[in-house]
């Protein structure tokens, strides 16, 4: 995983219109990016309703939410509209940033080792550095502990 102070990756990727995102274009604000491992599975759905409820306060509070998982980004379109999420998905189908981040490696679940996406959470200042990881994350209520950190900072 990236190491607090560590510089937000500067590469760019699609959301879920199709249109670029670059990190470096949204200094000032506070960048919170989780990185999920599938669109419309039961966890993933789960944590993407937990940031959708709590993204007004995460804004209030000067952060932006993305998404990232290696989806398309029609994919990342239909789960958007379809729990009616209210925050930018990211698509990373060579997982380039997703590995960067240090969110793509050997993980178990259900008993099984395997290689893959892992389910953690990144804090950018509004420098584009690192302040926190959470490196394991229950998506039920990971929004909430994201805007209850985000406010302990004010």
């Amino acid at each position: 995983m990236l190491t607090i102070g560590s510089s937000i990756p500067s590469d760019q990727l699609l959301d879920d219109t199709g249109a670029s995102v670059n990190f470096a274009k949204l200094a000032g604000k506070a960048i919170v990016l989780y990185v999920y491992p599938k669109d419309d599975t039961p966890g993933c759905t789960a944590e993407a309703c937990s940031f959708r409820d709590q993204s007004a306060a995460i804004q209030a509070l000067g952060a932006v939410v993305y998404g990232i998982s290696p989806d398309s980004p029609e994919s990342h379109a239909k789960f958007k509209e379809k729990f009616q999420l209210n925050f930018g998905l990211l698509s990373d189908p060579g997982k380039t940033v997703i590995q960067k981040l240090g969110a793509w490696g050997e993980k178990v679940s259900y008993g099984k080792t395997t290689i893959g996406v892992i389910r953690s959470t990144f804090l950018f200042d509004e420098h584009g550095i690192l302040i926190n990881v959470w490196p394991k994350v229950s998506p039920q209520t990971h929004g909430e502990e994201i805007a209850a950190f985000l406010k302990s900072r004010k």
